[in-house]
């Protein structure tokens, strides 16, 4: 069955067909659509959940997912659009708590718990609202009731014990109790009939997520939904009934799990449109000098890498989230304290335990943070201030700075990295996201770096910005210049890179190269990350 892209495109699996039993209808969501600006990101949406199934929601970066279930949440109203819960008709906009009250729990990425409480406090937070009413609480039943609660899904924690104690498997077991239990207090709201698990497994090594699973499995047995959302596609296939896909905001398809393979599940994810990456971008020579040699590093997500770059090419590093791929970066520019490992930079060794950022500097490494404005940029400075606060200091002539020659070079900055408005005394937060970008490159490549570090170069950027930023990267390469990105943007990346590395389990799992740099290779390697490429034996080196 192929993919479909009509605005009202219905269901193209018949789910009472392929649900044991012909489970009841939990969650029937029809047209939602939901613009922001002149950005639509749902457009006919639609989703069916039924009970007894764990349901998987697919989709790339931007897809609609995280609207989607916002929407399902009441945190977002849809423009149009019709949702069923539990054979009831549900209007729009949803009342605060009112999700809530119907049956639907919701256990996002970050989980929402609070490493300060214990976990009995985390686990029974609600009893805290009654209590304003009443004036008491019964601590003794309070971590009684939490002990119980524990034991009956097979957690074997001590209700005392505080959060931050505890390992990133077991918060989420605590916080998808938290979810499942919430419901059963005498705090008049529906039992909870279906969960919604906004990638909570993220962060997780793999062999620790079949706990989850193996919980949700005895939810689904009881009755109830899950709704699992994930890039994760080896989870999606083992631990899913059926899998929704959804791309630029429209349902692409829906699968019965078992019945469709990984192939048929990326062309829906990506569609049949796929631009290539070479247009109109110059390749490195791929006999240029190798002047960047990373060995053995390895840091809190990942272990034995080795990575080279060569004079004038672009580098691009990917993954999953929680893969740890931008961590290289931070720990080449020594920002990351836990990294390890050797570099050699045009010859010169540097071990990265030792390493600092003064000491990157110095060596010609430029480091663009993916938070500008919190680690690149200060907002409350002029554009000047941000521009030249890395060259201040050869303007100064017998202890007095040169402050006319310092604005005139500010100034031709701005216009080099065509900074708008071009009006070098305005406080950096008040620019674009994209002008504010330009000014964090402009600040940073100014001094002519030989290795530059680039972490989601373009994020919060619009269109223009996007072009901009891309020509000054591949001017900076054509001038010799070493580039490595680190971005979960693939599109972006195909764009860029004659070279892509994708991270998995906190190795390098494979590479792509030049005619294989395409947005559809690279999330299939990500998805994927099964083909170990030729060299990988430590862990891999590329």
């Amino acid at each position: 069955m192929e993919a479909t892209d009509s605005r009202s495109s219905a269901l193209t699996v018949d789910p009472s067909d392929h649900v044991p039993g012909g489970h009841p209808l939990l969650l029937r969501a029809r047209d939602i659509t939901k613009q922001y600006g002149g950005t639509r990101a749902l457009d006919g949406a639609e989703l069916e959940v039924r009970a007894g199934e764990i349901h998987g929601l697919l989709g790339e970066n931007g897809s609609g997912k995280s609207t989607f279930i916002k929407v399902l949440a009441g945190v977002v109203a849809p423009d149009a659009g019709s949702l069923k819960l539990f054979d009831d008709d549900v209007s729009f906009p949803l009342a605060p708590g009112e999700s809530h009250r119907r049956g639907l729990r919701f256990v996002h990425q970050s989980l929402g718990l609070i490493p300060s409480l214990d976990i009995a406090e985390n686990l029974l937070v609600e009893r805290f609202a009654l209590a304003r009413r009443s004036g008491y609480i019964d601590w003794r039943r309070f971590y009684d009731d939490a002990a119980e609660l524990l034991d009956r899904y097979g957690l074997k924690l001590d209700p005392r014990r505080p959060l931050a104690e505890l390992a990133p498997i077991d918060r989420s077991l605590v916080a998808i109790v938290r979810a499942v239990a919430t419901g059963t207090e005498p705090d008049h709201s529906a039992a909870p009939r279906l969960l919604v698990l906004d990638e909570p497994t993220v962060f997780l090594p793999r062999g620790e997520v079949a706990r989850i699973f193996d919980m949700l499995r005895g939810l689904v047995a009881s009755g109830a939904g899950v709704l699992f959302v994930s890039h994760r596609m080896d989870e999606v296939r083992e631990y899913t009934d059926r899998v929704t896909v959804l791309r630029d905001g429209r349902n692409a398809g829906t699968r019965v799990t078992a019945e469709v393979d990984d192939s048929a599940l990326v062309r829906l994810i990506v569609g049949s449109q796929v631009t290539p990456s070479s247009a109109g971008l110059e390749l490195a020579d791929e006999h240029n000098a190798t002047v960047v040699e990373v060995t053995g590093f390895a840091s809190k997500s990942l272990r034995h890498v080795d990575l080279s770059v060569r004079s004038g090419e672009i580098v691009g590093l990917t993954g999953l989230a929680g893969s740890g791929y931008e961590e290289i970066l931070y720990g080449l520019f020594g920002a990351h304290t836990q990294a390890t490992g050797t570099l050699n930079l045009h010859g010169r060794e540097l071990a990265l335990r030792k390493h600092t950022p003064r000491a990157a500097i110095a060596a010609g490494i430029a480091l663009i943070p993916a938070d500008r404005l919190r680690d690149g940029v200060s907002g409350t400075a002029t554009v000047e201030e941000n521009l030249t606060l890395n060259v201040v200091g050869s303007f100064f002539r017998t202890m007095l700075l040169r402050r006319r020659e310092l604005r005139r070079r500010a100034g031709e900055l701005a216009r080099d990295y065509r900074v708008r408005p071009p009006n070098v005394n305005l406080t950096v937060d008040c620019l674009s996201g994209g002008n504010q970008q330009k000014v964090l490159l402009a600040k940073w490549l100014v001094g002519e770096p030989s290795l530059i570090l680039l972490h989601e170069p373009t994020q919060g950027v619009d269109v223009g910005a996007r072009a901009d930023i891309a020509g000054f990267l591949q001017r900076l390469a054509s001038s010799g210049a070493s580039i490595v990105i680190a971005s979960a943007e693939y599109e972006q990346l195909a764009s860029l890179c004659t070279r892509v590395v994708i991270f998995r389990d906190g190795r390098a799992s494979s590479v792509l190269e030049r005619e294989d740099v395409t947005k559809e290779r690279i999330l299939s390697e990500c998805l994927r990350g099964s083909a170990q490429f030729a060299g990988d034996q430590e862990g891999g080196s590329s």
